[in-house]
């Protein structure tokens, strides 16, 4: 034991200014060393000094960080890293920590062995007095008395706890659920533990003295040496985990943390909280009196170790101390690895003299801050080893392992993790010869560490602090009055913090904070919002009608903003309007937005209905002509003809004419006028067929462009039919394409039988299977057949010329242009087809006929002929019995079938038409058929040419649809199904 200069032992309980003192008496010589028990309290003494001589001459000294300038004179370091220089003073704070089980043997080699050569100070706790007077003589004792008193404050709840309190919890869990249930009461705190970085906690530290917040919830890393303006202390609890068992707190632990109520001169209490039991009235008292049992161990390790081999090495750690106040402490961290390392073989192979151990120590001494497990710990050291040895820690390899922590993304227990792995590479590029270029990686982990304690902060504070209660409840404490402030976006802030956000014309209110702060804040908002509603309501008016809109159920938007609904009128036509606005707002200013949406909602009508409201206007339509044109009103602009058959009969031509003119088209299953199928038509009939029949959930309409969509059981048909479909087997068919196809059946033999063409195939977009679906819908049988396939050349016709492959997507019918183009394109195509297999079918016949007597022998001998495929054909006809009510009606007088009916086909021998002349075009304005007669390819029963096989269409052609026709999207959905 070395007994150089004065030593003085300045103890005493918390709250007496000795390591003030201690800063004072090593500022009184040349240099100096002082070491502290955590790199938070070293940072803080560290920064002090430097105000007072600049950092020029001050050295801070920890695990994790060296700032070492050249002309130094005063080291400020943790115990672990005090220098061993000759240095005028010495002090070392916290000297009770001698006791400690894990740290002990640290701070009893400092009693024993740091002196300075002019003064040395011990600065701890009074109950090391004795254990100092038997182990260091000479020595000299100072007694110091709190400034403050300390008292019993009881018991209390979390609710009820007076501001400035700390809150002590012995587990993350606790103090996380602490933090939590403080900010929904009391509108935050801050957050101190062990495992956050020194930047972190000096974060959280500072929004606390700041008076950001009241409390702070902290483990019992504020029981050393922090200083901070706390006036209640309260435990949660009296027992801990000390990393071998849950044990009761001692009362000298109690007392250090209590301490720490009661700055300067201010009284301080403390108590418990929770589930924790009262203290006992003699406890209570010591805490008090800070009289607490003196310690009779301190903790002790040899200092003198031996490097020759590693079992000498393990030997000299464990040597018995020679003192009966000394005494051996749980095996620490370092040893625990050693010994692990030293049953490794590889490690055995590589440690060959006393060089290597010497080495192989100085590794083991890397702090375990990760804690995974001390195997993973183990690992990790024998891989530095291995590098040390070969020279250094390769830059590429550390710099991988930076990069898999430096990631600031994540919630508090991942930024936890990965401050406490860049902590391990922290500490190892503060070690001299340890990589390659240290000044570039300790500033670099340096980095990393900042950004994610930075991130951490910001994480805590984000979910433990809720600014804007803390704001207001700081305010009213004031009596002052609350300054409320809108910004362009409608956010509203209550002195800074945001309050709510303004919807259109209400508020929204942030849903945090008690009742009582709600209704304060909401006070404080409106406030600022009543000239607000003033402006806003002024810029909607003038709004055009490009910034409004209405929604599939009713709703009707400014924007992004919600500011109406759609409700029941007088009729369909005329819905009515109600408003969201807050009553806070006024009437005026909800009878200015109801006027400027009702404004709206008629124009609206009025530009996509006006074929209807031009009927109604129509004075020329009397008689029958107007009760049909009012049913088509009510219906708003669609009817199926089956449920008005009789009406249309009882409609002269003239009548018919009328209605024409008006858009009205009289189809063979649906009376509709085409304008109105539009996509924006259809989105608005839904809605104000479903306001007037006064749904709850309005039906949404299908995706523009599809010409047929899933027939599904659950919804009724009468939804279709306000969609412009037609409900047909597995599928609805939109009704202008169905009326085309209703033109093309009305030219087969649906009496004898006929199979699809390539045009009802192309207007319905569906394969030759799906077709048959949809034709058994609409009262057709289907019989399923199969017949040799056709050689490829006949089985793969060429595309279809581009005006035909691609019809244009439109709502609207074909032009009669339009249909004659298609027409004449398709005729063209189908004989450039025939003459393909005509030269086909005579190349096949020359070539059999060339062929030799002995090819000829050769195929008679094959034992079996190659299977021929075969390709899959329906036969459509016409059941009235099975579909009756889905039979169509053709446009004249009684008697007529419909179109596809066995007697559909024009009778011109009869001298009577088969419909109403309409300058060739289909049923009222379809497709025309071509320049007369039946397409190519069609044929009568019996008029077939002998060895000719039926066509039939089981694809589309090749060439590939415009992208943006309704037949593309429905080929792109099905290739998804």
């Amino acid at each position: 034991m070395q007994d150089r200069g004065r030593v003085t032992a300045i103890l005493g309980p918390t709250n007496t200014g000795k390591t003030h003192y201690a800063i004072e008496r090593m500022l009184a010589h040349r240099s100096g060393v002082i070491g502290l028990p955590l790199r938070l309290l070293a940072r803080e003494v560290y920064d002090r000094i430097v105000a007072a001589r600049g950092p020029s001459v001050v050295a801070l000294v920890t695990g994790e960080e060296r700032i070492v300038p050249d002309r130094v004179q005063y080291w400020v370091a943790t115990t672990e890293a005090m220098p061993e220089i000759g240095a005028d003073f010495v002090a070392i704070d916290e000297i009770q920590l001698c006791a400690d089980p894990d740290r002990g043997h640290v701070f009893t080699d400092r009693l024993l062995h740091m002196r300075g050569l002019h003064e040395t100070l011990f600065l701890g706790s009074d109950t090391m007095r004795p254990a100092i007077a038997a182990l260091v003589p000479g020595v000299q004792f100072q007694r110091r008395e709190r400034f403050s008193t300390l008292s019993w404050a009881g018991s209390r709840k979390l609710s009820r706890m007076p501001a400035r309190s700390a809150i002590v919890g012995f587990s993350v869990d606790d103090v996380y659920a602490m933090a939590e249930l403080i900010r929904r009461q009391k509108g935050g705190c801050a957050v101190v533990m062990g495992a956050l970085s020194p930047r972190t906690r000096n974060a959280q530290v500072e929004m606390y003295q700041a008076g950001e917040v009241d409390y702070l919830v902290a483990t019992d890393a504020i029981g050393m040496g922090l200083n901070l303006d706390i006036r209640h202390v309260a435990f949660s609890a009296t027992h801990k985990f000390d990393g071998r068992r849950v044990r009761p707190l001692f009362p000298h632990e109690l007392g250090q943390i209590a301490g720490r109520a009661g700055r300067h001169t201010e009284p301080g209490t403390f108590g418990v909280t929770g589930e924790a039991r009262v203290l006992e009235e003699g406890l209570v008292e010591a805490i008090e009196n800070h009289r607490f049992q003196p310690i009779s161990r301190l903790m002790w390790r040899n200092a003198a170790l031996e490097f020759g081999s590693m079992d000498r090495l393990v030997q000299s750690l464990e040597a018995a101390p020679a003192h009966e106040l000394l005494s051996r402490g749980r095996e620490a961290d370092d040893l625990h690895a050693l010994k692990t390392l030293r049953e490794i073989p590889e490690i055995r192979d590589r440690v060959q003299g006393g060089k290597d151990v010497r080495l192989l120590w100085d590794v083991c001494r890397v702090p375990d801050f990760r804690g995974i497990s001390p195997m993973e710990h183990a690992g990790l050291l024998a891989r530095i080893f291995g590098f040390l040895q070969d020279g250094a820690i390769p830059s590429d390899w550390l710099a991988r392992a930076v990069a898999r922590i430096d990631r600031t993304h994540g919630d508090i227990d991942a930024l936890s993790k990965r401050l406490a792995y860049i902590r391990t590479w922290t500490y190892v590029a503060q070690r001299n010869g340890w990589v390659e270029d240290e000044k570039h990686w300790r500033g670099e982990t340096r980095g990393v560490e900042d950004r994610l304690s930075d991130a951490l902060h910001a994480a805590l504070t984000q979910r433990f602090v809720d600014r804007r209660t803390s704001v207001l409840l700081r305010r009213l404490k004031q009596k002052e009055s609350l300054v409320a402030e809108v910004n362009d976006k409608g956010e509203v802030t209550v002195e800074g913090e945001f309050a709510g956000r303004l919807e259109g014309f209400r508020f929204r209110a942030d849903q945090t904070g008690s009742a009582d702060e709600a209704r304060m804040l909401n006070r404080a908002s409106y406030d600022a919002l009543r000239p607000e509603f003033h402006l806003r309501a002024d810029r909607f008016y003038n709004a055009p009608d490009t910034e409004l809109d209405f929604t599939e159920q009713g709703g009707l938007m400014w924007g992004s903003s919600a500011i109406g609904k759609l409700v029941r009128g007088a009729d369909a036509l005329h819905p009515g309007v109600e408003v969201f606005v807050d009553e806070e707002a006024g009437p005026e200013i909800a009878e200015k937005v109801r006027r400027r949406l009702q404004h709206f909602i008629d124009r609206k009508v009025a530009a996509l209905f006006e074929p209807l409201t031009a009927m109604q206007r129509d004075e020329g339509l009397t008689g029958l002509a107007r009760g049909f044109a009012f049913r088509l009103v009510e219906a708003l602009g669609v009817l199926p003809r089956e449920g008005i058959a009789n009406e249309v009969k009882e409609l002269d031509q003239e009548a018919r004419g009328l209605l024409r003119k008006h858009g009205v088209r009289f189809g063979q299953f649906t009376i509709f006028l085409p304008a109105l199928l539009k996509p924006a038509p259809t989105r608005l009939r839904l809605v104000l067929w479903s306001l007037a029949e006064g749904l709850d959930e309005f039906p949404e309409s299908p995706p523009p462009g599809l010409v047929t969509i899933p027939h599904l059981p659950e919804v009724p048909d009468g939804y279709y039919t306000l969609s412009g479909y037609r409900p047909a087997g597995e599928r609805a068919i939109r009704i202008d394409m169905l009326e085309r196809l209703a033109d093309l059946l009305r030219g087969q033999d649906t009496r004898g039988g006929f199979e699809a063409t390539a045009d009802m195939l192309s207007i319905t977009g569906m394969t030759l299977e799906q077709f048959a679906g949809l034709m058994q819908g609409l009262g057709y049988g289907a019989e399923r057949g199969e017949r040799p396939k056709l050689k490829a050349v006949e089985a793969q016709p060429a595309p279809m010329p581009e005006a035909d492959a691609a019809p244009e997507a439109s709502d609207a019918p074909m032009t009669e242009e339009e249909s004659v183009l298609a027409a004449e394109t398709r005729a063209r195509w189908e004989a450039e087809q025939a003459e393909k297999r005509r030269l086909a079918a005579e190349a096949e016949t020359e070539a059999s006929a060339a062929a030799s007597p002995d090819q000829e022998a050769a195929e008679l001998a094959e034992p079996e002929a190659p299977p021929q495929e075969t390709e899959v054909f329906y036969t459509f006809r016409w059941m009235p019995r099975a579909r009756a009510q889905h039979r169509p009606q053709a446009e004249g007088g009684q008697g007529r079938r419909g179109a596809g009916g066995p007697r559909s086909k024009p009778r011109a021998e009869a001298g009577k038409p088969a419909q109403e002349p309409r300058e060739g075009r289909g049923a009222d304005g379809g497709k025309p058929r071509g320049k007369g007669g039946p397409k190519k390819g069609n044929f009568k029963k019996g008029d077939r040419p002998q060895g000719s096989t039926p066509r039939t269409f089981s694809s589309r052609p090749e060439k590939k649809a415009d992208p943006d026709s309704p037949f593309a999207i429905l080929a792109a959905l099905k290739d998804k199904t």
